[in-house]
């Protein structure tokens, strides 16, 4: 009992010399995760901080990935462009809402508005040596007037939009729609992530998609 109570408290010292080690100087750790994601049945840690370091939008946001190799943890990418500031969420405050690790796959899943509501999913997958985009969910609208979804899988380049109108006596809530496109020219990843303004207009609809 004794010496399964000593093991864990090593590996518990382990893991928190790791994450202090990498730790950006006055931050604070919002959240963890572990999984393997570079496919060698070795768990990744995921690490999200809110970092001293601001912007109009609030404090920015730090995302690091660590690997275990020979015993050393190293940092296997970061970023600061993948999870959004503090304040960015408008009136509902922080968009943070958490990441998970699903079969080898990296999700970050933010979300904001007010009476008008959007939030997204990112999916990043580590190939070609970082973690690319490989999927994008979004949702946004207003409860009574119209909600819409945007789902863009990268790898094939397929774009999906759809648009449910609830509130059909407001002319400003147009009409129910929906509208499939391939676009494979946009390359994503955790660090050009939010870096700039990728805007799409749909052919038919003319719905704008921001990515």
């Amino acid at each position: 009992m004794r010496s399964t109570f000593c093991l864990l408290s090593l590996l518990f010292s382990i893991i928190c010399f790791a994450q202090k080690e990498f730790q950006p100087q006055g931050s604070e750790i919002i959240e963890t995760a572990d999984g393997d994601l570079d496919g060698d049945k070795i768990p990744e840690k995921v690490i999200v901080y809110n970092t001293k370091d601001t912007t109009d939008m609030g404090n920015i946001r730090e995302i690091q990935i660590l690997k275990k190799a020979n015993g050393k943890w190293t940092v296997l990418e970061k970023s600061r462009n993948a999870v959004l500031e503090s304040k960015h969420g408008g009136m509902m405050g922080d968009p943070y809402q958490g990441i998970t690790i699903k079969k080898g796959i990296l999700e970050i899943t933010q979300a904001g508005g007010s009476s008008w509501k959007w939030g997204y999913t990112d999916k990043y997958r580590f190939q070609n040596g970082h973690f690319e985009l490989i999927g994008h969910s979004l949702s946004y609208g207003r409860p009574g007037d119209y909600w819409a979804d945007m789902d863009y899988n990268l790898s094939t380049g397929q774009l999906i939009y759809s648009k449910e109108v609830e509130g059909k006596d407001n002319p400003d809530n147009g009409k129910s729609e929906k509208e499939t496109v391939i676009k494979k020219d946009w390359k994503v990843n955790l660090q050009n992530r939010n870096s700039k303004d990728r805007t799409f207009i749909f052919p038919k609809t003319k719905a704008e998609f921001h990515l």
